[in-house]
């Protein structure tokens, strides 16, 4: 069963995510200033005769300070590391102008660029930043040969030098994506259900909190419901454990049948499951909750040849009721189920009220 997108967390991931790349690209700005200064430094290649290599070095160190220090923006974004990159390759052609151009020793430092777009920025826009630095090197490299630039001798000469840094990033890019593939496998896989693939609880208790915030914001209404899978030991016990897992996930993917897509179903563990009904009434949750209770009963499953049925026990905790916190959403929603397992099972209990509810009986309003 495949998780929706929109259900997980992703601007906190990508936040987590810009904010280290953000760090990597400061330490790699200054590494290239840094790199710059030790080449002055060297005996011979003095920048005190050159006002604007003087110049540039001191904007480039100011723009660091104020693009990365002074945050003017609260959030990371990818338009931040890309405006670091662009402004990394101006001030490094304008340091190559200055030294040789094609011909200067600090002709790498273009590398520099590459595998810091290639780490941060994805594919596309490394593509266009090497293609960037390929019109700069042959411009600088006709400037150099502007006789005889096109002539195949020369071009092959020029571009020779330049190979490897294509390769660097052709083969950074990839190893990029193979570690951005990587990371958003292990991230889902973090936040879901083995046996069934739906989400587990990590994941279900951040989309309860977002759901807490967005419904104050809004003043609106959600419901948790937590479901128990009736009589699974006595399956176990007959069938066996896998056979009982079998069962557990096809009972999910049943109550996730029932859902709508804008409802979020995790599993609780072993066989119980929680869902989260967002922007629902009393009324609605009665519906969902009879709907699901309905199908599982309604439902013949297929153990070893066999068709085995089953029922289920449903608690539900609306919210708002009273002053409560995702904790509290979760402890009501499970007191509530329990009381419809010691009343008999198969039957739907809201919390908030003494009696449990049996089937085609529901409350008609939240007490107050």
């Amino acid at each position: 069963m495949e998780i929706d997108d929109r259900l997980l967390d992703k601007n906190s991931i990508q936040q987590d995510e810009l904010r280290g790349f953000s760090r990597s690209m400061a330490e790699l700005e200054w590494l290239l200033l840094i790199l710059v200064l030790m080449y002055f430094m060297i005996p011979g290649n003095t920048v005190t005769e050159n006002l604007g290599t003087i110049i540039a070095i001191t904007t480039y160190a100011v723009f660091i300070l104020a693009f990365r220090y002074l945050n003017f923006y609260r959030k990371e974004s990818r338009w931040k590391l890309a405006v670091q990159t662009w402004v990394m390759i101006i001030f490094i052609t304008y340091v190559l102008w200055n030294t040789g151009k094609i011909d200067s020793p600090l002709l790498n430092l273009y590398l520099l660029v590459i595998i810091a777009s290639a780490l941060t920025l994805g594919k596309m826009m490394t593509i266009l930043e090497v293609l960037l630095i390929t019109s700069c090197y042959l411009y600088m490299g006709y400037l150099e040969h502007s006789d005889h630039i096109f002539s195949f001798q020369t071009f092959s000469i020029v571009m020779s030098s330049f190979v490897p840094f294509l390769l660097v990033a052709y083969i950074t890019t990839m190893l990029a994506a193979d570690m951005h593939f990587s990371r958003a496998r292990i991230t889902r896989l973090s936040l879901t259900d083995d046996l069934t693939g739906l989400l587990n609880m990590r994941a279900f208790n951040d989309i309860l909190n977002r759901e807490i915030n967005k419904t104050t914001r809004y003043a609106s209404s959600f419901s948790v419901m937590m479901i128990d899978v009736d009589g699974l030991k006595s399956v176990n016990d007959r069938f066996g454990h896998t056979t009982g897992s079998r069962l557990v996930k096809t009972v999910g993917d049943t109550i996730s049948s029932c859902l709508r897509s804008t409802d979020v179903l995790a599993r609780y563990g072993g066989d119980e499951f929680i869902a989260l009904l967002s922007e629902i009434d009393m009324a609605g949750s009665c519906e969902v909750a009879e709907r699901i209770r309905s199908a599982i009963q309604n439902t013949s499953f297929d153990m070893q040849g066999q068709s085995v049925s089953t029922t289920a026990s449903i608690g539900v905790a609306c919210y708002p009721y009273g002053d409560m916190n995702a904790r509290n959403i979760l402890e009501n929603s499970d007191a509530a189920l329990y009381q419809s397992k010691n009343s008999g099972k198969n039957r739907i209990t809201f919390h908030g009220y003494k009696d449990e509810y049996p089937p085609g009986v529901y409350p008609q309003k939240i007490p107050a």
